[in-house]
């Protein structure tokens, strides 16, 4: 039986740094969502929060449209197919992950969800985490294709306890490299090092960061960089011939009004470096090859994994600031469930 309402979260204004608490809002509407066909009508489960919806915001010029004011904020995310139009391949209760955004039901074209199973070893929310878009299939892409990382060498992650960097990490790790994660927050680094087995991780708000960074790095080979800014510059000053930078994400500046360019960029001349961004989506045609070997690799142990859950779709705008103030430790996930077990999911 259908509710008489439901909940959606829509883009109010546009922010100019920080979201603030008119950037959204909370709609409770009448329920009317009926499938067309070829269409579905899902129960959305689970959202990703990501550093990259802070520029989805923006009104600057970006790799996918932006939102527009009024329309719901975008979000990957896992829902349940609770009817089917005339003519979808797809049946009431398949799980799929699809793109719904913040809201507790829409209707989607059966090609725009994807029906999933979760392979041995894992759990639902790994297909969001480390079998995700934002987590494990962008990590395996920058580590291997744009990094191109090897044994031996020494690996730099910015913002390594997120859903990101972590698994950025722990390929680091499984391809024989020396990896030094960067974090936020002791507590951050005590996982990074306890439970994810990296060689070192600095807390980048110590008053002696950078001379921490030089003893446990001395000069690197490659960053996996989701940060920018003064760390991303710095990171330069530190560079081995022929490094690799592998531009992820930049979350320092995604907030800025005046986002802040680099200076230390003549390194990358003088260590015949080589910095590139990428975008994950660019990988599509790859990802049955990635989701095998991060399967196996979750199957194995070999990577661990951590999520911040968030309960009740109402708290995502309040919780999306998180991603920017280091408040989150792995993969950060709003839910429409209630009373879901708080306690920590086991690795």
């Amino acid at each position: 039986m259908s509710p008489k309402h439901y909940t959606r979260i829509v883009l109010n204004e546009r922010p100019i740094a920080d979201t603030t608490p008119t950037t959204f809002r909370i709609e409770k509407v009448p329920f009317s969502l009926k499938p067309g066909a070829g269409e579905v009508l899902v129960r959305v489960t689970w959202l990703s929060l990501d550093p990259a919806m802070r520029g989805w915001l923006s009104d600057a010029r970006s790799y996918i449209p932006l939102v527009q004011i009024g329309e719901v904020m975008r979000s990957v995310g896992l829902a349940t197919v609770v009817q089917v139009g005339e003519g979808s391949k797809l049946r009431p209760g398949d799980v799929v992950q699809c793109m719904p955004g913040w809201t507790e039901f829409a209707v989607l074209k059966d090609s725009d969800a994807q029906k999933l199973e979760i392979p041995p070893g894992g759990q639902l929310l790994d297909l969001l985490g480390p079998l995700g878009l934002t987590g494990g299939l962008t990590a395996y892409f920058g580590m291997l294709d744009v990094a191109k990382i090897k044994a031996g060498e020494t690996l730099v992650v910015s913002a390594a306890a997120g859903s990101v960097g972590s698994v950025a990490c722990q390929i680091g790790k499984i391809y024989g490299a020396k990896v030094i994660g960067i974090a936020g927050s002791d507590d951050k680094c005590r996982w990074l090092k306890e439970e994810l087995k990296i060689d070192a991780a600095l807390n980048y708000k110590s008053p002696t960061f950078q001379d921490e960074f030089k003893d446990a790095v001395g000069y690197l080979d490659v960053l996996f960089d989701n940060v920018g800014g003064e760390i991303l510059d710095f990171a330069l000053t530190r560079l081995n011939k022929g490094a690799r930078i592998a531009l992820c994400g930049a979350i320092s500046q995604y907030n800025a009004p005046e986002p802040k360019g680099i200076s230390a960029y003549i390194n990358i001349l003088f260590q015949r470096a080589k910095i590139e961004g990428f975008i994950v989506t660019d990988y599509a045609d790859r990802f049955p090859e990635a989701l095998t070997n991060l399967s196996k690799w979750i199957s194995e142990g070999r990577i661990v994994r951590k999520f911040h859950i968030i309960e009740r779709l109402e708290k995502a705008p309040e919780s999306l600031p998180l991603l920017f103030s280091g408040g989150n430790i792995g993969k950060l996930f709003p839910t429409t469930i209630t009373n879901y077990p708080m306690a920590p999911i086991p690795n």
